[in-house]
């Protein structure tokens, strides 16, 4: 959101929960600045009816009364917008000081401890003895990609982007239109999925291989935005996890951690290296090439086949 939206939405909201009586457009015009920027009145009604509706989409509740003199009048009482008390236990307060933890390495680690000074303030209890027993754990999720906090804004404005993405077996990046959904972190890097213009059809891009800065577009959503996006799923089913088949991967010793954890079978050649047998699905191929020459496919045969393609349109990039 524009800083000069918010903070006319936040002037508005201000002007609502004040008053003690109704307040007609005429009197938020004139208490409001940017209102009174707005020139016509037909802007200024257009502007008001969409911070309204804003306002409301926010959750405040505003209502709307007929003065006696025959104008419409909003108000927000406070009664109406309050919050009940927040009543937390000790597992229930060390389990949010431990999703707190997951956001150091991301800029809302600032608005995680504030968020969590806030409920302390409010009463929320410090659970010292609960925390004890999870005190082992320090969970991170790490967020290293430039794109990740544009994207995450654009998910919750709901506006469209663009940005240069480059596939695994590209030589060089492609431009996308992508109106973005929700982000999702899987086995240590963040994905987006989101409804690719171009294409006209779902997609799943992995933050690490966008280049460039992600730029926003003017304009709604062309599609629905889906109760529930399977990221998780979509990408499980590209990396060989539904896989019905095996492959035979030659492994450099001491490397290649991820794979071994879902080997099913791993045998020592000598010479510092070993055997595997892993799952096989669609999208192997992509994530073998990230572990580059400590991986040699030895079948079968179409899978070796599509890892050299890979390589070698990365070595020509």
């Amino acid at each position: 959101m524009a800083i000069a939206k918010a903070e006319r939405l936040m002037n508005l909201a201000l002007c609502l929960l004040g008053t003690r009586r109704p307040l007609s457009k005429r009197e938020l015009r004139g208490s409001i600045e940017a209102y009174l920027e707005a020139g016509s009145d037909d802007a200024f009604n257009r502007m008001f009816e969409r911070d309204k509706d804003d306002l409301r989409e926010l959750g405040l509740i505003i209502e709307t009364v007929e003065n006696l003199d025959g104008d419409t009048g909003y108000l927000a009482r406070r009664d109406s917008n309050r919050l009940p008390p927040i009543t937390l236990d000790a597992e229930e307060a060390a389990a949010l000081g431990l999703a707190a933890k997951v956001w150091q390495q991301a800029r809302l680690a600032g608005a995680a401890s504030g968020a969590l000074q806030k409920l302390r303030a409010a009463g929320m209890p410090e659970a010292e003895d609960a925390y004890e027993v999870h005190s082992a754990l320090e969970p991170r999720i790490p967020v290293h990609e430039a794109a990740f906090e544009p994207l995450m804004l654009a998910c919750r404005d709901r506006r469209p982007v663009t940005f240069d993405y480059r596939k695994a077996n590209a030589a060089r990046p492609e431009q996308r239109q992508v109106e973005p959904w929700t982000l999702e972190c899987w086995r240590g890097h963040w994905y987006l999925a989101g409804w690719d213009r171009d294409r006209g059809a779902e997609r799943v891009f992995r933050l690490s291989r966008i280049s460039g800065r992600v730029r926003s577009r003017a304009g709604a959503f062309t599609v629905e935005v889906p109760d529930v996006v399977t990221v998780r799923e979509t990408v499980e089913s590209w990396a060989g996890e539904t896989a019905t088949r095996t492959a035979r991967i030659r492994l450099r010793a001491g490397a290649g951690y991820p794979l071994r954890s879902r080997a099913l079978s791993v045998r020592e050649l000598g010479d510092g290296w070993d055997e595997l047998e892993i799952p096989y699905g669609h999208g192997l191929d992509a994530w073998l090439v990230e572990f580059g020459p400590d991986v040699v496919v030895q079948e079968p045969a179409d899978l070796r086949a599509d890892v050299v393609d890979r390589l070698r349109a990365v070595a020509k990039d």
